[in-house]
């Protein structure tokens, strides 16, 4: 397995596949690396090269006892791209990892980058406050938080059918579901809670007006992790000149129930 290793010294998992111009994905909160399985034989067959890697606390990471603040989770992301010397790269970031994208780019700047993605992203910002009323009450949070602590293994288990909208007709198979939940649990619990937190609490709204790059906004239309209403038609509001697309019936996990549909648009965004 490879590794590397991040400023603080953690020891952070990666896999590097193919040749040609370099894709890096930046994983969901709660999933690793091998959530991207049906865009990285893709995209690689089509000349491209992919880059995934687990956050810290995930996977196959190290689970430190710190380090889950948005400043030390993009330097995560600097360190692997310094790591590699990429350059002229995509930036693919879905759910949490959009906004690990964003931050990256108001940190480190985008002289390395070509172009971001930002798929079902929690974006702008989460929480509702006295000017974000557009966000969600603090006490779902808190409750959130709370199921996470009683019993984290039911919290995933029961909102797996949603995660991917199988009541509107998107088929995932039972093993599929259970593989994706088996995921959600193999991470450091802790990791979990303050990355969940670091979610909530980051606003992104200053840093998305900033972006200069072109930029892919994809959310579904039914994710119930990410309403579309708070996060992805805000977000395309936000970022100058973006190309948005909305996914009909689609869940957060659009990656698995759309994946072609995703593997067209973002080779189509790559190439074009």
């Amino acid at each position: 397995m490879s590794f590397f290793t991040a400023k603080d010294g953690t020891r952070l998992f990666y896999e590097d596949w193919g040749q040609g111009a370099p894709v890096v994905f930046v994983s969901s909160w709660a999933l690793n690396a091998d959530m991207w399985e049906y865009q990285i034989p893709t995209l690689v067959e089509q000349g491209l090269r992919c880059i995934v890697y687990d956050r810290r606390g995930h996977g196959r990471s190290d689970r430190t006892g710190h380090g889950y603040d948005i400043d030390t989770l993009a330097d995560d992301l600097a360190a692997l791209i310094e790591h590699l010397d990429l350059r002229d790269f995509t930036l693919v970031g879905h759910s949490m990892g959009g906004g690990e994208v964003v931050h990256y780019l108001a940190r480190h700047g985008s002289d390395r980058v070509a172009r971001i993605a930002l798929i079902s992203a929690i974006l702008p910002f989460l929480c509702r406050t006295e000017d974000n009323p557009e966000g969600v009450p603090e006490a779902v949070f808190k409750s959130i938080s709370g199921q996470l602590r009683e019993d984290r293994v039911q919290y995933f288990t029961q909102r797996a059918q949603a995660f991917f909208a199988t009541h509107l007709g998107n088929k995932v198979s039972p093993e599929l579901v259970q593989w994706m939940t088996e995921q959600c649990l193999y991470n450091s619990p802790m990791a979990l809670l303050q990355c969940w937190h670091t979610n909530v609490y980051t606003d992104f709204r200053a840093e998305m007006q900033e972006i200069t790059l072109p930029t892919l906004i994809i959310h579904g239309t039914a994710d119930a992790s990410a309403l579309i209403d708070i996060t992805g038609r805000r977000s395309a509001k936000l970022v100058p000149g973006n190309i948005y697309k909305e996914y009909q019936n689609a869940g957060h996990g659009l990656f698995v129930t759309h994946k072609h549909q995703l593997n067209n648009d973002l080779l189509a965004f790559i190439q074009g």
